[in-house]
């Protein structure tokens, strides 16, 4: 097979290279192409365009796979941990006992934040959006740990890592007390890394949140599936930004504030405010599937599709599997679950979903987890975010070993060609 490329145009013929990946993917090298034939490739919304070479995660989305450095993502399922899986992906291996062992350690002295960011919470509003905290403080954290700045090798990065990652779930949980008007709980030593956040959202003086190992399991498969997507529309904006040589924290900010929109990490809020209006509108799953394929209704089913995958999200598959395990054992029963199962069994019936290639994505269920467990929906994109940062951070360390340019991408101007001036008293 050639791994050469020829674009024709007019009389002239250009060779550009094709670049294989590891897992066969391949790719056209424009790189060239406008200093050589004057042209730009046009891609709105990058859905064809390859921004960089990555080897932290790979997707092959017409077979409904998700690799972490090459393990399969089910290979999690059993025995989750989202710190192992945040060092595998920072810093490309399985950590040993003795790496693993460190690394908690390191989490667990990173925990507490400076007693004077606490006068920042105290600055927004009781009902600020917690992401908007969220991408403040981890700004704030700069200023309070400037020595962070300039990552000039492997071992003060990886303090900024472990920093990053274990003062996160501590700014998560004061954004929600602040909210509440409860005062804050300062972090475990002694407990592992979701319990002891799960003990700074719920505990109270006197009163400590104790936290079911199904339940920790839950929360650990929820936020190690979130953990790294590829090049989505955040862990890109952290790449663009860390192209500037913008530090790690204003990358990571950035990154929540991409993660932020609503079509993007706010997708699982809006799938359970779906679920909440076809149980509390009182009609069935059919009838708002009926609804939602009606081009003249703006019902819309959210939860379904993803850009990627054309088959299962394998990722909603597992947190399916999930939500059932974590309800069965807290004794509940939740009439959004059924809901949600329901409009599965719909879609996969469905052709108009088959055809469409319309699935179940991470969103779909993920929501039904963090109610179980008592996280409020405000909350639920926090989390995506806690989830999302190991990916960040191993995206912006692999662009600044790799040294690359600054991210500029070109455009395809279509405005008016030339005007002049025209001054105020002459305007009609």
């Amino acid at each position: 097979m050639s791994d050469q490329a020829t674009l024709i145009l007019g009389d002239a013929h250009h060779s550009l290279p094709i670049v294989t990946g590891s897992t066969g993917e391949r790719a056209l090298d424009i790189q060239t192409l406008r200093a050589r034939t004057g042209l730009i490739a046009l891609d709105p919304g990058y859905a064809n365009t390859g921004s960089c070479r990555s080897a932290i995660t790979s997707i092959d989305g017409e077979r409904g796979i998700l690799r972490y450095r090459g393990i399969p993502i089910e290979q999690f399922e059993h025995s989750p941990n989202f710190v192992e899986v945040a060092w595998l992906l920072i810093f490309g291996h399985l950590p040993n006992a003795r790496e693993y062992a460190d690394f908690s350690a390191e989490l667990t002295a990173c925990a507490n934040l400076d007693e004077g960011m606490k006068h920042h919470f105290e600055g927004f509003p009781r009902a600020a959006p917690p992401m908007a905290i969220l991408s403040a403080m981890i700004n704030a954290l700069s200023c309070f740990h400037p020595e962070l700045f300039e990552l000039e090798d492997e071992q003060r990065f990886r303090a900024a890592a472990a920093g990053l990652i274990s003062r996160i779930r501590t700014i998560a949980a004061y954004a929600y007390r602040h909210s509440i008007g409860r005062p804050y709980i300062y972090p475990h030593p002694e407990q592992r890394y979701v319990p002891n956040f799960l003990h700074m959202m719920f505990s109270d003086p006197y009163a400590e949140y104790v936290c079911e190992p199904l339940v920790r399991d839950a929360i650990n498969l929820v936020l190690l599936l979130h953990a790294d997507h590829e090049q989505n529309c955040s862990t890109s904006t952290v790449r663009m930004v860390g192209s500037s040589q913008a530090n790690l924290f204003a990358a990571c900010a950035a990154g929540v504030c991409a993660l932020w929109g609503p079509l993007h990490g706010g997708a699982n809020v809006a799938v359970l405010r779906m679920l909440e209006e076809i149980h509390q509108g009182r009609i069935t799953p059919e009838q708002y599937v009926r609804l939602a394929k009606d081009r003249d209704s703006k019902v819309r089913l959210m939860g379904f599709g993803h850009r990627v995958y054309k088959q299962f999200d394998p990722r909603a598959q597992i947190l399916a599997r999930v939500a059932e395990r974590l309800l069965a054992q807290l004794g509940r029963r939740d009439p959004l679950l059924d809901i949600a199962r329901r409009l599965e069994e719909i879609a996969r019936e469905d052709p108009y979903f088959v055809e469409r290639q319309l699935y179940p994505n991470v969103d779909f269920y993920s929501g039904i987890i963090l109610r179980a467990v008592g996280i409020p929906t405000n909350m639920f994109t926090v989390m995506f975010a806690m989830g999302r940062l190991p990916g960040w951070i191993a995206h912006w360390w692999e662009q600044a070993g790799a040294g690359g340019r600054i991210a500029r991408p070109r455009q395809l101007y279509v405005g008016p060609e030339s005007l002049d001036y025209v001054p105020m008293d002459e305007r009609g």
